[in-house]
């Protein structure tokens, strides 16, 4: 992977990523292929045009200076992908923000000048940086040295993964600069979860077994989340798999993500179908639905 990889996202003032008031470093990226992926413009490197209908004024400037003769009204989703080059000439055009391009390059220096601006609600709070994504694992060098620096600042760390990824060069070099690893767990079953996540779940499974020992030595948190989309993970039988696994993993507790539909709506500015959809996923899921789920999880603290 490239020394600097694409950042999607710089978002401060999160509470949702960790403890305290945190900044939360997306990354632009992703080994796995989730069908209802929440976050589905991390999923390529590589960056993209996005284009929101709705906020569109059909002014028509952008066609103007596409020089590719990428854009087009009649056409379905107005942006034809297989000529767009991504420059950015319709979306720097664009007056009310419907064309954007996904992802930006930024060193490590970068970030972490952006980053140094919240030091002071990280110190009142208690908070940190999360590095999301995408998956961060996938630019390790690049994150061993964004966390190396952030300690220097006495900032508490936490990376969000999906667990796919080579664990010794993770433990030598991602691991030693973070406090914490939520850790997400999707399907227990290894053929569904290829099938719904485009890759095994051997490496992940058997990662996050090793690195409950590891971190539990080390005295750095380990937090297994397990995301709860409807007719897909949110299921009587794969809950219960994925609950006995954390218990025989001996963690006390877990973290279940709420279902978010507004995926639906990124992954229709990216052009994409979406193939993931089942029925119930237009809207949140409701109280009865979130209980149900946390039945699964019986002597494990749920956050």
């Amino acid at each position: 992977m490239t020394a600097e990889p694409l950042i999607l996202e710089i978002k401060g003032n999160s509470l949702d990523d960790g403890p305290g008031i945190r900044t939360v470093v997306f990354f632009k990226g992703c080994p796995l292929d989730c069908s209802w992926c929440h976050n589905p413009e991390s999923k390529k490197a590589a960056s993209e045009l996005s284009y929101d209908a709705d906020a569109c004024v059909d002014c028509g400037r952008c066609i103007a200076v596409c020089e590719r003769r990428a854009l087009d009204r009649s056409a379905p989703g107005y942006v034809d992908r297989g000529v767009c080059d991504v420059c950015g000439a319709c979306a720097d055009e664009c007056p009310s923000g419907a064309l954007e391009v996904v992802g930006r390059r930024m060193s490590v220096s970068d970030v972490v000048r952006e980053v140094r601006k919240d030091l002071p609600f990280f110190e009142n709070s208690g908070g940190g940086v999360t590095l999301s994504g995408g998956e961060p694992a996938l630019f390790m060098e690049y994150c061993s040295s964004l966390l190396s620096r952030l300690k220097e600042e006495g900032v508490h760390t936490i990376v969000e993964t999906s667990g796919f990824f080579d664990r010794s060069r993770f433990e030598r070099l991602v691991l030693p600069h973070v406090d914490a690893l939520y850790f997400d767990l999707k399907i227990f079953d290894e053929e569904q979860h290829r099938a719904e996540c485009g890759v095994s779940n051997t490496t992940i499974l058997t990662n996050f077994k090793a690195l409950v020992k590891i971190c539990a030595a080390s005295g750095k948190e380990l937090l297994g989340r397990v995301p709860l989309i409807p007719g897909i993970t949110a299921t009587d039988e794969n809950l219960e798999r994925l609950a006995d696994f954390l218990r025989e993993s001996g963690v006390g507790k877990v973290a279940l993500l709420q279902y978010n539909p507004l995926w639906l709506d990124k992954t229709r500015k990216l052009g994409r179908p979406a193939a993931g959809e089942r029925p119930g996923m237009r809207t949140w899921m409701d109280r009865a639905q979130l209980d149900r789920c946390r039945e699964a999880f019986v002597g494990l603290e749920i956050s």
